[in-house]
């Protein structure tokens, strides 16, 4: 599922702060190389099972993801419900709890990133 209009497409940070932020609003930097990074927050689904993963995308738009002071943009934001072994699947149905915790996640990250 991908989010439309979360306000975080488009928005801009150092590196340094967007892994500081994002660490805030339960995000960790998971996925990397010079020029892109994958963050992804972890939903655990306690009433039917399973985990769900919030993840946002970015691209460096200046310097690498090896120093700091690198600015990267957001690219996507979206969710999927984790699949054996490793994998995510984005087409199923997500339970309300899991869509407002999402929401919430977003909204914080977003008002982190806006100041």
């Amino acid at each position: 599922m991908i989010f439309e209009n979360t306000g975080l497409v488009g928005l801009t940070s150092d590196l340094f702060y967007l892994d500081e932020s994002a660490a805030k609003a339960g995000f960790i930097r998971w996925q990397w190389e010079y020029y892109r990074a994958t963050y992804d927050c972890k939903i655990e689904d306690l009433q039917n099972g399973g985990d769900y993963f919030l993840r946002f995308n970015t691209r460096a738009v200046e310097g690498k993801l090896e120093k700091s002071d690198a600015v990267l943009a957001i690219e996507a934001v979206y969710l999927g419900k984790a699949t054996y072994p490793h994998g995510l699947e984005y087409e199923s149905p997500v339970p309300q709890p899991i869509m407002d915790i999402a929401a919430q996640r977003i909204l914080q990250l977003k008002q982190l990133l806006e100041v």
